[in-house]
């Protein structure tokens, strides 16, 4: 029965997708049946065949690696609070870890690696690998399946910059496409970082959350699809990616670089956007309660989200936990959403609701990002700028909808 639920709301996902489409007429069938078909393939190789199984959860003794890497630099950097002996007893287990000394720090080493992963010409390779499987499916055009492809290994505004020269050329459907598949994956950065998070609640979590974000970008594309269907014939385009490094070292300097501004701003939105939430609850406890309880932001966003999380494969007992991490998900990050399950106690959820929650949760789609995603693209292409903020909502709504079917493959499967 809890199959047929996840397998009853895939379908639902899609069908909201389609019911809410701006040209229901024009939808390109194989586009969608492709995409929705190579999501399920994708997820039944991973998760069924030990081989590509075991591959996956392999990568945890990377991530372990890793981390104690970065230990090593943030100790000798920032001591104890970098994960240093401490020069006192600890009286509350957990109590010596900072988010901001202990966990970020990996963000920096992270991208300093892919800045030379990039300068080797490896991970282009298996990028422009992803991209060739993506155009030959799904028949969309080289340009949305290089940035497609990208998206599942760099950031929402790193991956169209190896398509810049062709974004202005892009319809419509192929920009949204484009912007949903970013909103529906997460960057290689943040993937070892949650990794890191949900470690000790999930085994192999490194190999789920890459699985999440390969999967997900297939059903990023069906939705997107449906949504906003693409007209016109497709925009070719293949692109030699090229690292401006003039050597590694200058490769890891300059990737150092760029992960210390994305550090610095993991850091500055989670205190933002945590205090505002805050903020909005200190008003909200304001009003009458409700079942004996204060109203908060996640609550209320746990009612709304509480329905789709039952249609992906949660018993509707667990749905309003898994809720209420989706609407913290959605309205600040899934960074602040993974630290709360981390913290959940062990039957809050079960471990196959667990899972689900692991997959759907892993995007990102929420109000933060897009401003990233519309800045960045608008420095990109600044003359459709205003089409580029006019498909910001449906972009979280259709990555929203993509990690929810991801979610429900898995619940599946």
């Amino acid at each position: 029965m809890e199959r047929l639920q996840s397998g009853f709301g895939l379908i639902v996902i899609f069908a909201i997708a389609w019911a809410i489409s701006e040209n229901r007429q024009t939808v390109r069938p194989r586009t969608v049946l492709a995409g929705i078909g190579l999501q399920l393939a994708v997820a039944v190789v991973v998760l069924h065949v030990t081989a590509v199984r075991d591959a996956f959860a392999a990568l945890n003794g990377g991530v372990l690696a890793l981390q104690a890497a970065t230990q090593a630099g943030s100790s000798l950097v920032f001591g104890y609070l970098g994960g240093g002996p401490l020069p006192f007893e600890e009286t509350r287990p957990g109590a010596s870890f900072i988010l901001a000394f202990r966990a970020l720090p990996l963000v920096i080493v992270v991208s300093a690696l892919t800045a030379l992963l990039t300068y080797w010409r490896i991970l282009p390779w298996i990028v422009k690998g992803f991209a060739y499987v993506f155009e030959r499916a799904l028949g969309i055009g080289g340009a949305v399946g290089l940035a497609t492809a990208a998206n599942i290994f760099v950031g929402m505004v790193e991956a169209p910059l190896l398509v810049r020269p062709y974004i202005a050329r892009m319809t419509r459907g192929e920009l949204f496409m484009m912007m949903t598949c970013g909103m529906a994956t997460i960057a290689g950065t943040m993937l070892v970082l949650y990794a890191t998070i949900l470690g000790p609640v999930l085994p192999d979590a490194v190999g789920h959350l890459l699985i999440a974000s390969i999967v997900s970008a297939p059903a990023a594309l069906a939705i997107a699809a449906l949504m906003v269907p693409a007209e016109g014939p497709p925009t070719s385009g293949t692109i030699d990616v090229v690292s401006d490094a003039s050597g590694p070292m200058d490769a890891v300097t300059r990737g150092t670089q760029a992960g210390l501004q994305l550090f610095l701003g993991i850091v500055a939105m989670l205190l933002v956007m945590v205090a505002l939430v805050s903020l909005v609850d200190a008003v909200l406890d304001l009003l009458p309660m409700v079942a004996g309880e204060p109203l908060s932001l996640g609550r209320v966003f746990g009612w709304v989200m509480r329905p789709m999380v039952w249609l992906i494969g949660v018993p509707w007992d667990e749905a309003a936990v898994g809720g209420r991490l989706m609407g913290t998900k959605t309205a600040l990050n899934e960074l602040v959403a993974y630290l709360d399950m981390a913290k959940l106690p062990a039957d809050a959820l079960s471990e196959r609701s667990r899972l689900i929650m692991v997959y759907a949760l892993c995007g990102f789609a929420n109000f933060g990002s897009l401003g990233i995603m519309i800045g960045g693209l608008a420095a990109l292409v600044p003359e459709r700028r205003g089409e580029i903020a006019a498909l910001g909502m449906k972009s979280i709504i259709g990555g929203t909808l993509a990690t929810l079917a991801t979610g429900a493959t898995i619940g599946l499967l």
